[in-house]
This record gives structure tokens, sequence and C-alpha cells, in this order.
């Protein structure tokens, strides 16, 4: 996928009403975990919201679990951040989509992405849009892995971690995992 130039914070995106109507930038980041399989129903109720744009940045891991085909929206992973950047005076893919958006929301997040985040790791687009995320701007996150992932006791200190950089979780729930166990 080619990237798409983006847009300046504030200015209105593809409106064809004769009135210009402001739209709010909703980033999502979704990594590898077996509930990525629901990226496409989050993405279709965002785009429901009036006046909501949405793009999504993907872990290499992530496209296990959707067809990046069905997509209405752009689709950024690692390839883009590094075929948009060829020299010193070209837009760096990771903060251009951290001055577009007005939210991020990451959904799911994994085990991995999240040990990586609350250790100030970026080795992937989406670390690195985390890590320089604007603070002053909200990011929601989604924890989603395993239940006896869950309950490891990192995992605790890691999402504590996160909340202490000013992000706020969206707790798990209690189901039936895909994997036949029950539990958050």
């Amino acid at each position: 996928m080619e990237p798409i130039s983006l847009p300046e914070p504030g200015n209105p995106a593809g409106n064809s009403s004769s009135v210009a109507q402001e739209q709010f930038h909703v980033l999502v980041g979704v990594t590898g975990s077996v509930a990525a399989l629901k990226l496409p129903l989050l993405v279709a109720e965002l785009l429901k919201i009036p006046g909501v744009e949405v793009r999504v940045v993907t872990t290499e891991r992530a496209k296990h679990f959707y067809n990046a085909q069905e997509f209405p929206v752009a689709l950024y992973g690692d390839e883009e951040e590094w075929q948009l950047w060829k020299g010193r005076s070209d837009p760096v893919l990771h903060i251009e989509l951290r001055r577009w958006a007005d939210l991020m929301v990451v959904a799911p997040l994994d085990a991995n992405t999240l040990a990586k985040v609350a250790n100030g790791i970026c080795d992937n687009l989406l670390t690195c849009v985390i890590r320089a995320w604007d603070l002053s701007k909200p990011l929601l996150f989604c924890p989603a892995m395993n239940t006896a992932m869950w309950e490891h006791p990192i995992t605790a200190q890691q999402v504590e971690q996160l909340k202490g950089f000013g992000y706020t979780e969206i707790p798990c729930v209690v189901k039936k995992l895909v994997c036949g166990d029950e539990g958050q």
C-alpha cells in the first residue's frame, strides 16, 4: 500500500458539504492478539460516528487476523514507515500520524506490545507512534491476552506504567476465549 498524504491537524479532510466541518481524527493501533479479529467491527463502528476519520496502524503479527483489502480506511505498517522516508527533508510517518490524530485507541493491546510500550521499546511503526505520542491528547488502550498472561504479576505492573504515562485503560472483560479458556 502506498502511503497517502496526511493532512495537517485541524484541516477538514474530504468534506463535500458547502459548510466546512471539522473532522475528528482517530488513530487505531492493532497488535497481534487474536482479538484483532474484531478490528473490522471496531473500524465500522467508528466510521458510523459523524465527523470521524479513521486510520489504522498495525503490527506485522496483527495482519494474521484480518484481511487488509476489506478496510475502507488507510492502513499503515512497518513497510510504509520505511517507504515514505528517503532523505533528510522527507516526512517521518510515525511523527505525521501522531500529528494527524486527535485520539489514539490501541485495540487490542497484546502482552508483547504492552511490555514494549511500558519499557519504552519502539521497534515498529505502532510503538514509535506511541512513544512519540502527544501526551496532551488521549490515548486509550485495550489489553487483550490469554487469562494466564493477564494474571501474570508483570502485566499489572505494565498496565500501571501505561496509566502513569497518562494513558487510559479500557478494562478487559470476562468471557470464553478463542482458545476455549474462560476468564479475563
